[in-house]
């Protein structure tokens, strides 16, 4: 499979799709520490149980899911630390956004984007996640950000990618972090101080970059007249975390085309995962007053209450929210008002701390 990482008419393609998957070596940690984290996880679950009833169909009103938007920092922040999105890439080529805790600081952009630099600490991190940093080791990063343009320099050393899939991933990533903050619009890139038109292996830098088309499935059919693009979320094979792909569709790009085509599913040969069955049929997507109503057939609670039911259901949620006006999503199932479990609920994409204790006990790396 091809999965072209692409920038908007004007800019330039970043990355082609690695072929076939890789191998992953798995670590497993000390077993004590793993049957303490399972023992506590089994009560909370049970606490849980006990106090809901396991009630999954419910007439009563349902439950507000707030916008993931980066800027609502209230949720995750505290006196020392506050939240950031970091893009790493996974084991099929993809990019990730993982929401970090970090120490508050002034240069709070900077910082981020040192966090995808190749070294001892960060790529240990990025393990535990089962992703891997996308900056050479070494690189140096100079940034300035002014009137929504930022230009950043990376000193020679982030002219050590492998390959031209590297070089394509380690642009798209700094460009999608830094588009993530409010004060960003584009990205405009020097390497050791200078403007270069290509990377050592062919990858185009000449023009700046929005980060609107992360994990692009297909350039061509974004030149087509009359495209557009949705941005849907698709839980990783694993289920460990959810990755955002860009589609390209030849209807209005809206909430209602973006859950059209999130039922579709992923591309039989993209790794990732269905969040609505087959089976399933959409009985309707409606909006008013900024709630975002989602119907779906009986068939949707196979996958509410499987075992991938949490990244599922924020798949939905995720996909819908992010239509500027959508302040709320609900779900119903046959007519009838669902109520995701509280986990399901997340204003915040790919949690650093819940994807690690979620999965204590492997380390998936290349």
């Amino acid at each position: 499979m091809k999965k072209d990482m692409s920038p908007k008419k004007g800019e330039t393609p970043e990355k082609e799709k690695q072929q076939g998957k890789k191998g992953r070596l798995r670590i497993r940690r000390e077993d004590v520490e793993r049957m303490l984290i399972l023992c506590a996880s089994a009560l909370v679950v049970a606490l849980a149980l006990r106090q809901g009833g396991g009630t999954v169909l419910s007439p009563a009103e349902p439950t507000t899911v707030n916008v993931p938007v980066v800027s609502d920092a209230t949720a995750l922040a505290s006196a020392e630390t506050q939240p950031t999105v970091v893009y790493y890439q996974d084991g099929e080529g993809y990019l990730v956004p993982v929401t970090r805790q970090v120490d508050k600081t002034d240069g709070i952009a900077k910082a981020t984007l040192n966090l995808m630099v190749a070294s001892s600490a960060n790529d240990l991190t990025a393990a535990r996640l089962g992703l891997k940093t996308t900056v050479p080791e070494g690189t140096k990063i100079d940034l300035d950000i002014a009137e929504g343009k930022a230009r950043v320099d990376l000193s020679k050393e982030a002219l050590n990618c492998q390959n031209a899939e590297q070089e394509g991933l380690m642009v798209a990533s700094v460009a999608q972090t830094l588009c993530e903050f409010d004060s960003v619009d584009e990205v405009s890139f020097l390497f050791d101080g200078q403007k270069r038109s290509k990377l050592t292996y062919g990858t185009d830098v000449s023009g700046t970059f929005t980060g609107k088309y992360v994990n692009l499935e297909s350039m061509e059919t974004l030149a087509d007249a009359g495209a557009h693009t949705v941005q849907l979320y698709f839980p990783s094979e694993t289920g460990r975390m959810l990755v955002p792909v860009t589609r390209t569709v030849f209807s209005d790009a809206d909430v209602t085309t973006a859950i059209l085509e999130l039922a579709k599913g992923p591309r039989s040969d993209s790794g990732l995962s269905a969040p609505v069955p087959k089976d399933c049929g959409l009985l309707g997507v409606h909006m008013k007053d900024g709630v975002v109503t989602i119907d779906f057939t009986k068939e949707f609670m196979a996958a509410a209450q499987g075992e991938g039911g949490v990244q599922a259901l924020r798949a939905i949620m995720f996909t819908a929210a992010q239509f500027p006006g959508v302040r709320q999503v609900k779900i119903a199932v046959e007519g009838q008002e669902y109520q995701p479990p509280q986990e399901a609920q997340s204003t915040f994409l790919n949690q650093e701390a819940e994807m690690i204790t979620y999965y204590p006990g492997v380390i998936e790396i290349d």
